[in-house]
Order: structure tokens, then C-alpha cells, then sequence
């Protein structure tokens, strides 16, 4: 973990709000690329355990190029809205495992659709320089008609307060409720949602985040099974 990592509720939001400017939320020029990589999380709060993974797929075939997992301390409590905190260093330190750099990462969650504009997606994007967009289960807290039945149906994810479109939502199996893209850094929200159609050919969820998802699960298990304490 960070030396400097937020402890407090209080430290925490400070930090989103110094993040929350840095992100750019368009294309920077550069096409999302063959490499893409999926990250997920999954904790056991018994043992203050988290266990994250990253796994690289090439694009074209959605064949795993690489993976790689880190089991850590939980770096901060359960508080709705700064699941980042939690999540994040674990994150870090399986991506850093990974021998080559992805092009994307698609992040198991929100970027802008976040009360604060700086979900997972955005504020990983943010502190590595990596393009990131988010693909979350749920809308969280934001409003959204459902998308037509076809494949690659959408409609906006808005926020109730202001109207403001902080994320879609996005139909990549014909009649299977939808998944909600939002744009994590340096990615623009039509270029998230292509990404995301291209990663869900078979599956309502992307390949990168079912990978992900399965393999935290079984690096989790593992260290329950062989009494694994991190640092």
C-alpha cells in the first residue's frame, strides 16, 4: 500500500476531488489497441484479505496473453462511494506483475458514472496514465430506460440530480438486461462503448472482466487455503 495512501473517510474525499480535474474524458488520439486488460477485486473481510487480478487479452481473438494476481491487506473501510481506496493498491500491484503494458483497462465498475465523477475506472486511469473505462452490473445510483432488445442497443445513464449523462447503458446480448459503461481516462464514452461490444460477443458481461472476476476468486481461495498474510 501507498505510503501516503488515504486512511480517513475525510483524506479520502479530499482525494477525489484532487483527482476528479485530471481526468479527460475523450479520446486522446490513440486507438483503445490490441492489449486489453481486465481487473477485479474480491476480499475476505475475515482474514482482511483482498485479492486482485489482471488479465491480458488480445483483442482480435479475446485469447488470455497474460495474467497475473496480488493478495494484500484491505486498504480502507467499506464506505459507499470510495470503494477505489479498498480496491486500488491491490489493483496496482497485479497490473504492475504483468510483463507487457495493456492498451485499455476495463475496470469491473464506475468511472464518471460516480457521485463525484471519480469511480474505480477513472481514478486507476488517473494515477497510472492508463486509458480505463468502467463496466459495472448495476446503475448505482443514476437513472436509465432500458435499452432496446437488439445487440448493441443503448440508452444514457443520467444522474438525477443535474440530468447530466455520465455513463450508458449498454444491451451486448439480445433481451439480457443491459451492463453500464462510463468512461474511466482518456477514453471517450462512444469508444467505451465500442470496446465493451467487442469484448461481449458470447456473454452479457465482457471476456476481460469474466477472466478477472474467476481468476481473484481462485487466488483468493488459494491463500485461504495456504494461510497467505500479506505485508
Amino acid at each position: 500500500m501507498p505510503a501516503d495512501w488515504p486512511t480517513t473517510e475525510a483524506q479520502a474525499l479530499a482525494e477525489q476531488e484532487r483527482l476528479r480535474p485530471l481526468v479527460r474524458a475523450h479520446d486522446d488520439g490513440e486507438a483503445p489497441g490490441r492489449l486489453i486488460a481486465g481487473v477485479d477485486v474480491a476480499y475476505d473481510d475475515d482474514r482482511d484479505l483482498v485479492a486482485a487480478a489482471a488479465v491480458l487479452l488480445d483483442r482480435d481473438t479475446l485469447d488470455v496473453v497474460e495474467q497475473a494476481t496480488a493478495v494484500g491487506r484491505i486498504a480502507f473501510p467499506y464506505v459507499p462511494g470510495l470503494l477505489a481506496f479498498r480496491e486500488i493498491p491491490a489493483v496496482l500491484d497485479a497490473l504492475a506483475a504483468l510483463t507487457r503494458t495493456p492498451d485499455t483497462v476495463v475496470c469491473d465498475g464506475y468511472g464518471l458514472a460516480h457521485p463525484r465523477r471519480l469511480g474505480l475506472a477513472s481514478h486507476l486511469g488517473v494515477l497510472t496514465g492508463l486509458r480505463t473505462l468502467g463496466v459495472a452490473k448495476t446503475p448505482f445510483t443514476f437513472d436509465h430506460r432500458e435499452p432496446d432488445a437488439p445487440r448493441g442497443s443503448t440508452t444514457p445513464l443520467t444522474d438525477p440530480v443535474t440530468g447530466e449523462e455520465v455513463g450508458r447503458a449498454l444491451r451486448t446480448r439480445p433481451g439480457v438486461k443491459p451492463v453500464f459503461v462510463s468512461v474511466g481516462h482518456r477514453i471517450s464514452l462512444d469508444t467505451a462503448v465500442g470496446t465493451t461490444l467487442d469484448l461481449a460477443r458470447r456473454y452479457r458481461l465482457p471476456e476481460t472482466t469474466r477472466h478477472a472476476d474467476s481468476l481473484c476468486r481462485r487466488a483468493l481461495a488459494e491463500a485461504r487455503r495456504t494461510g497467505t498474510t500479506a505485508n
